[in-house]
């Protein structure tokens, strides 16, 4: 027999934290959740109410209903000393893993341990003086936004592809996956312009043959026109040159509700259009075919179209790990 569900009732001091913790943007996910689960508990909804209307597994909401009533707000908080602990320390593990970055005497690779330092994997380093300092103000856009204010994070995706295929697919038979014939054709290229508004997850586009100022100032126009005029907009864009050209320059000082904030220099993964450019790629653009520009075009609007339907913010998370970044 399942075990009933406590009641779960709040002090006025209780329920005003409890709130703070959901609407507070710096909250952790995790804990804004737990938050939430027991505000609603608080409002007298069973837990398979809550269950669906969070969309989390029932034990979790059964987990933290429980906790709460034993322990109030502390049960709220993460066990200490979860998981397996570990056998090494913080020092030794870098040791280890200093000499697994050196070359093996009179080997390529080491073989006995599951040290692979023969992989490459290429990145850059950003040398900007500024960097934690721009890093620090674009993340504060993204956890605390001024009042009355929409952020945005603006690219560009130039040279997609409007790749057709000489011979048409073969459709996929039970036992037998769909075949494609090596054979392709390019009907040309054009570019992205996007702006992927931080909070929403909606997203601004517009095609373009070419990607020079005249057109991003254009796209500035479009992005005037559909936000709301009483809002600051705030833009975080990478160090382009187009974008710090005399013309952009004037466009926004005729047009003092925006601001730009430029990533610091080889760090435009701190831009969230990034990510969303990857959802693109990998969702609409990987196994596309386009017999022509237009194809290419009306897609690429009909996938904005429909995913502006079902908008989503991103969620960033911290592993708080010494040995990760």
């Amino acid at each position: 027999m399942s075990r009933k569900a406590p009641v779960i009732g709040l002090t006025a001091e209780e329920r005003k934290q409890l709130e703070q913790l959901v609407n507070k943007p710096s909250t952790a996910q995790a804990i804004s959740l737990r938050a939430r689960i027991i505000l609603l508990a608080a409002g007298g909804m069973a837990n398979k109410e809550i269950h669906k209307a969070l969309q989390v597994n029932k034990n979790v909401v059964n987990l933290w209903r429980r906790r709460f009533h034993e322990e109030r707000l502390e049960g709220l908080k993460d066990r200490p000393g979860r998981g397996r602990k570990r056998i090494y320390g913080h020092d030794e593990r870098l040791k280890v893993i200093a000499k697994g970055c050196e070359k093996p005497p009179e080997a390529q690779r080491w073989k006995e341990i599951d040290l692979k330092p023969h992989k490459v994997q290429m990145w850059l380093t950003s040398k900007d003086p500024d960097f934690e300092c721009k890093a620090a103000e674009i993340c504060g856009l993204y956890l605390n936004p001024p009042e009355n204010a929409l952020v945005i994070s603006v690219d560009e995706k130039t040279g997609i592809q409007a790749v057709g295929r000489k011979y048409a697919d073969k459709p996929e038979r039970p036992g037998s996956l769909r075949k494609r014939e090596f054979e392709y054709k390019r009907h040309g290229t054009v570019s992205l312009f996007a702006a992927f508004v931080v909070h929403s997850g909606e997203v601004i586009a517009e095609v373009k043959e070419r990607h020079t100022r005249v057109e991003f100032i254009d796209f500035l126009e479009e992005v005037n026109r559909q936000c709301p005029k009483d809002r600051m907009i705030h833009v975080i864009v990478d160090n382009l040159a187009v974008l710090k050209t005399p013309e952009v320059k004037d466009w926004l000082s005729k047009h003092g509700r925006f601001e730009f904030h430029f990533t610091p220099t080889h760090a435009s993964w701190l831009n969230q259009i990034e990510m969303w450019f990857s959802i693109l790629a990998r969702r609409f653009l990987k196994d596309g075919i386009f017999n022509s520009k237009e194809e290419l075009v009306q897609g690429l609007m009909n996938y904005i179209k429909s995913y502006n339907e079902h908008p989503k913010a991103f969620r960033w998370t911290c592993a708080a790990d010494p040995l990760r970044i």
